[in-house]
């Protein structure tokens, strides 16, 4: 029952963002438009999420209260993330993102503070720099 549940859950969603995507349009650049990459992320979506659906593989064992906790707690540094990323800027909050959430994993605190560290501004670079996709590098709090 478990992995009906969460196909159709994960249904609705891929059928939202496909149908969200449709109304994406731009007026120059990729002859594609910028609808295609949410299609191409959203249509495999909804077909493995109906596999879920017809054929579930078996009944999953949900989390203990430990479980729950920590996932409560990642879903909570996402949020964050997607609500602070324009005020706080894309470095700071990828180096909080990324450290709460390799600490929440287990990762030992030296390590997970490195790579981090790294994480941040490389991911800046990557898409900021190479990629050509504007983001804000501290944001309106910090600048």
């Amino acid at each position: 029952m478990s992995d009906r549940l969460a196909g159709f859950a994960f249904f609705l969603l891929a059928t939202g963002y496909v149908w969200l995507s449709a109304g994406y349009t731009t007026s120059f650049g990729d002859p594609l438009g910028p609808a295609i990459f949410p299609r191409i992320i959203g249509i495999p979506a909804i077909l493995l999420s109906l596999s879920l659906v017809i054929w579930p593989r078996h009944n999953a064992t949900w989390a203990g209260p430990a479980g729950l906790m920590r996932q409560g707690v990642a879903v909570a540094i996402l949020l964050a993330y997607a609500l602070l990323l324009e005020p706080v800027g894309f470095v700071p909050m990828t180096f909080i993102a990324v450290l709460g959430l390799g600490l929440l994993m287990g990762a030992p605190p030296l390590p997970g503070l490195l790579v981090a560290v790294v994480a941040a501004p490389g991911l800046y670079l990557l898409f900021d720099r190479l990629m050509g996709l504007p983001l804000p590098l501290l944001g309106t709090w910090i600048s």
